[in-house]
This record gives C-alpha cells, structure tokens and sequence, in this order.
C-alpha cells in the first residue's frame, strides 16, 4: 500500500509565536506541549519518522496531528470533546471555585478539602 504526502506546513510568525508560548509554558498540559513541538517541528521541515524518534511517540501520532493542525490550525491542537454526559458545571463557575480555593481560607481550618470547597461554591451533593 502507497503512503499519503504528509502534509506541508508552513507558519506565520504569530503562529509560530503562539506554539512556542505553549512549549516555553511551565503550567501547561504535556500533551499540549508535545502538539506545539510537534508542529514546530514539522514546520521546519523534519519528517514525521525523524519527529517519533526525537520524541519518543509512533509516526502516526505525528502524522494525526500535522493533519489536525493543516485542517484546524491552532484549534486542531485541542482534545475533542470526549462521550458521555455533558457537564453541568459552566467554565465561569470552575474558575470561580479555583480562584476562591486559591486565594482564601476556609473558616477555622487550614485547607479546603473538596467537598467543603464544593459546598462552599453551592455545587449540588452528586457533584462534591
């Protein structure tokens, strides 16, 4: 069986910037930051052979990933949306409930645990 042509991929500098700021990132997911060196990587002209050796993953993971950014561009580089139930708690309220565990002290105690964090936000029982 023949292979496909990989996919080119050249960058702007704007992009280029944005994959570099996830690599550089000290919070960031491993898996984000693999995405952005991968496509740096193949924007520099590396095979995707050359890219699995470097990195230690198969050429498919290369090859599935330069064909997400080429179709999606920085987008692409996002986890899709996994099955199952959808979430019942919006992103405001995640960032609200991380922000207050940051940055107070729950009542005479030393530390949030996760359910008096939760009841704390006003989460519903199932969810604590």
């Amino acid at each position: 069986m023949a292979e496909r042509a990989a996919v080119s991929i050249e960058l702007t500098a704007a992009k280029r910037a944005a994959l570099a700021s996830r690599l550089r990132r000290r919070k960031v997911a491993r898996g984000n930051a693999m995405r952005a060196e991968i496509v740096l990587l193949v924007a520099d002209g590396i095979n995707n052979m050359a890219i699995a050796e470097r990195l230690g993953i198969t050429r498919i993971t290369v090859a599935s990933w330069r064909g997400r950014f080429a179709a999606r561009h920085l987008d692409g580089l996002f986890d899709e949306p996994r099955p199952g139930a959808p979430r019942t708690v919006s992103d405001e309220k995640v960032a609200e409930v991380v922000i207050a565990t940051l940055e107070t002290l729950p009542t005479s105690r030393t530390h949030w645990s996760s359910r008096s964090t939760a009841k704390a936000a006003g989460l519903p029982a199932a969810q604590r």
